[in-house]
């Protein structure tokens, strides 16, 4: 059974308060006090029409006529919870915090109501003006403080909906975990990446294994039915453009009149000339054999020296969202959201790198989602000085692609189809053992995207953000040192892939002996496999 170890849900309201103002009242008005779900409220009526205000709701009311969902909320505090457990206290949380988010606009127009009063003609005849801006004043930093609270708020309900999502896809994971299991034990007829049962000795289980191994096959066409980042948006400026290489496809991606990206097919229709090598002006790009110059949407809109035709070359979905810019490469029908990649909050980036690899994505995507190798392979950079733990683990639910390294402060996720994120707790070298991110008091976070240009070359992006010394976003030529020291990490691993790369085209198997540390990068690899055998994910 799958197992959640999480608190009780309704931990998260102990934080919160609702910042009311109370001040004097005149004697013809009686406080009538009721309490409702632990939150004292006070009703303010005059004596003689408090029932006739009672009666007479205001529009917004309703609004606001929502029960109290703690008394309601499930008990599992410090139990560890199956999925449909976990699931259930999710959707509690999203219950509560939408009461919570009433509760903060109820706030604030009961504040809007007491201006109203301040400013009150009759009410201004009794007050000196003194007193009248103190109350304004106080009322005005009462309304800040309330309208935080609800920006607070909406930060929540997004995060549990997050939570929610990740819920739901732990319990579909669930539902698949018998036919996923008797797929991963089959024999797969892929030979480029497949699974099957290998016997150790007598009388022993079978051992799950992988088969990655032969010459890299062309790419299964469900794996281009993704939405893939291939550039960040501060490299594309007005009239330049950005050659790149796609699952064999050349592409060029340049703005269009009203700035937003386009991605066309970096093959002139006239004569085959590669567009890259002309130029991009007033929206357009301009071949540089003959002048034929063709829109974002591959249209060509310009033939000099003959006849305007009806021609268009092939384009590709495009997007720009969050600093990146975003193509669909497959044939299905795009998918309606794309997904965010932007750091955590309090995260600024610092760095935003590309670079054109010599070796197959999926042997890169491997390499990322391995940190045992880095006392041994790191010894010149960040992992200088570590010492070799007796054991390393990944920890993560039965099944998604999520967790944390056990013990290296680290946590990492693989987002499909080529994301690799990652959060680093920042210590002293050598003195990582037995913390976890959350005992660090500052953070590295990292962003790897893993784009398969060809059958052995991959574009990677690379972001990395820092939630401590925002000075050196500032500092002249930072950006050149960051580049440095990322091209220094990835040339120690690089010579180790070209040699694995090399090894699996003559035959040999990249994936022969999974061990325990090897789990996140085996989930990859049967995700891969299901894809392709046109298992739904």
């Amino acid at each position: 059974m799958t197992t959640v170890a999480l608190a009780a849900a309704s931990a998260s309201s102990s934080a919160i308060s609702v910042p009311f103002s109370l001040r004097r009242l005149p004697s013809t008005f009686a406080a009538r006090k009721c309490v409702k779900g632990r939150i004292k409220v006070f009703a303010v009526l005059r004596e003689d029409e408090g029932e006739r205000l009672v009666e007479k709701k205001s529009p917004w009311t309703t609004l606001f006529e929502v029960e109290h969902p703690r008394p309601r909320g499930p008990l599992y505090k410090g139990k560890f919870l199956d999925v449909n457990e976990a699931l259930e206290v999710a959707r509690f949380d999203i219950q509560y915090l939408d009461w919570r988010a009433r509760q903060d606009l109820l706030t604030i127009m009961l504040l809007h109501e007491k201006v109203v009063d301040v400013l009150n003609p009759l009410a201004r005849e009794y007050k000196s003006i003194g007193t009248v801006k103190n109350e304004l004043a106080g009322l005005q930093e009462e309304l800040a403080q309330a309208h935080k609270q609800v920006h607070i708020s909406e930060a929540r309900v997004a995060t549990a909906l997050d939570k929610l999502a990740y819920m739901e896809q732990l319990v579909n994971d669930r539902l698949l975990q018998d036919r996923s299991t008797i797929l991963s034990e089959e024999t797969l007829t892929t030979p480029s990446t497949s699974t099957q049962s290998l016997h150790t000795g007598k009388g022993k289980l079978p051992r799950k294994s992988l088969r990655v191994s032969g010459p890299i096959e062309s790419y299964h066409p469900s794996l281009k039915n993704y939405w893939y980042p291939i550039a960040f948006s501060s490299d594309l400026k007005d009239d330049t453009m950005i050659p790149i290489e796609c699952f064999e496809e050349p592409w060029v991606i340049f703005r269009g009149k009203n700035g937003n990206p386009g991605c066309v097919q970096d093959t002139c229709a006239h004569r085959a000339c590669p567009l890259h090598l002309g130029t991009v002006s007033n929206g357009r790009i301009q071949c540089p054999y003959h002048g034929w110059e063709y829109s974002t949407d591959g249209k060509c809109e310009k033939m000099p020296s003959t006849r305007l035709l009806d021609v268009r070359l092939k384009s590709a979905p495009c997007f720009e969202q969050e600093g990146m810019i975003w193509i669909w490469p497959g044939n299905e029908p795009p998918a309606i959201s794309i997904p965010s990649l932007l750091p955590p909050s309090g995260f600024i980036v610092h760095a935003e790198i590309v670079m054109e690899l010599p070796v197959e994505h999926g042997l890169l995507i491997d390499n990322l989602l391995d940190l045992a190798h880095a006392p041994f392979t790191h010894t010149s950079t960040f992992a200088k000085g570590w010492s070799v733990p007796s054991l390393v683990k990944f920890l993560t639910p039965e099944s998604g692609f999520q967790g944390y390294w056990d013990p290296y402060p680290i946590d990492m996720e693989f987002r499909p189809p080529c994301m690799v994120l990652s959060t680093i707790g920042i210590s002293k070298p050598g003195k990582l053992e037995g913390q976890s991110t959350r005992q660090c008091s500052t953070h590295l976070h990292q962003l790897h995207v893993c784009i398969p240009s060809t059958r052995q070359k991959t574009r990677l992006l690379y972001r990395m953000s820092l939630d401590f010394a925002p000075i050196l976003k500032h500092v002249p030529f930072m950006d050149h040192l960051w580049r440095h020291f990322a091209e220094k990490v990835l040339n120690e691993d690089l010579r180790l892939v070209l040699g694995q790369q090399e090894r699996m085209i003559n035959g040999a198997n990249v994936w022969n002996w999974p061990v325990i540390y090897d789990k996140l990068g085996v989930r990859y690899r049967f995700w891969r496999d299901s894809l392709e055998r046109g298992a739904e994910q």
